[in-house]
Parts: structure tokens; sequence; C-alpha cells
């Protein structure tokens, strides 16, 4: 998604030949989010909140989400966290999405409440030349909030999505896709040529 700047505040005013930020000549420096709260009625103050940023790793953030919410973490009561907040803004959105799928499929029964909203980026850049102006630019990025909990939640909400049940033929049919994928892709065909010529007795007469 392309995210157009809102509003601009120059440290002095600009000219229309002044650089514009994100250029080679302009850094940026710091970039903050407006603290707006979760847009999810009725979370707990001390959930698991995991902040997905356009950086961050996906193998990591999973890691520690499962580990907590597969018995290692405990709520301020000594209880076993049972619900998980995925959020992130900007280019993170997907990001974010893709870390609660990942989840939804290794833990499985889980309950969904999604949100989308805005929120408002403020960014300072600075040029390398002595004595520029450096400037604020104030942003309204796309931002989405997305709530997994063990436990069930009201359906009437919107956003809400309801576990995800694979019958066994299902998973079967699954499998045997992947399998088939597998075999007929043109490296798996190039391996069997490999052990053809390595060990003759792998091949039929």
């Amino acid at each position: 998604m392309e995210h157009q700047p809102t509003s601009f505040s120059p440290s002095v005013p600009l000219s229309s030949s002044s650089p514009k930020p994100g250029q080679s000549n302009f850094r940026r420096i710091s970039r903050t989010e407006d603290s707006s709260p979760f847009p999810i009625p009725g979370l707990a103050a001390d959930i698991l909140h995991m902040r997905v940023k356009e950086g961050s790793k996906i193998r990591n953030l999973l890691r520690f989400a499962t580990a907590r919410m597969q018995g290692e973490g405990r709520d301020s009561k000594g209880a076993s966290l049972r619900q998980v907040v995925f959020s992130g803004s900007g280019r993170g959105v997907t990001k974010t999405i893709t870390c609660v799928e990942i989840l939804k499929r290794k833990m499985g029964g889980l309950h969904q409440v999604s949100k989308l909203y805005y929120k408002t980026v403020n960014e300072v850049w600075e040029s390398p030349q002595q004595g520029a102006p450096g400037i604020t630019m104030e942003r309204t990025v796309p931002a989405i909030c997305i709530l997994l909990s063990k436990d069930p939640l009201d359906p009437q909400e919107p956003g809400y999505q309801p576990p995800q049940t694979l019958s066994p033929s299902a998973e079967d049919t699954e499998r045997r896709r992947g399998l088939l994928r597998t075999a007929q892709s043109p490296s798996s065909q190039q391996t069997a040529k490999r052990l053809c010529l390595d060990d003759y007795s792998v091949c039929p007469p």
C-alpha cells in the first residue's frame, strides 16, 4: 500500500526547490506513532502484545508468541496466557496478517477478531548538508489489530472469525497435493536423475 503524506511541518519555511524526505540527501532520524488504544473492546491490561514492524522477523515473533501461548507464559494472576494481540501499521500490516495465519495453523482452535483503523506517524528527517533545515513529516497510515483467543469470543463483534477446522480427509488431501507438487517440481526430477546416475541399483531396469 502506498501512503501519501498528509501534512508537512518544516523547521523553516520550505521553498519550491527544497528536497523532499526520502531522497538520498535526507536521512530519517526518528519515527514515532500515536499511542492510540486498541480498537478491540474488553482487552486485559496485561495481554500479550506483539508489535509487528516492517523489519521484524516473522520467525522470531512466532517463536516467542507460540512459546507463551503454549504454556510458558503467565499473566499477572499466574494463569496461562489465553490471548495474544498482533498489531502493525503501514508496511507492517501484511507481515502482521502473515504472523496471525501461521500461528492459527500451528495451534488451531483460536478465535479471532480483526480491526482496521488509522494511525498518525511523525517522522523527523535531516539533511547531511551543514546548516540545512530539518523536516518533520506527519502521515496517516493504515493499521491493523488482530486478537487471537483460546476462549470463545463474541460472534456478533464486527471482524470476528471462528476457529478454522479441517477434517482428517481434508488434511490428507492437502498433504497429498503438497507431495504431488513437490514430486512434479523440476528440482525433484533433477534429484531423481542424480540418484539414478550415482546409484544404478535405485533406478528401475
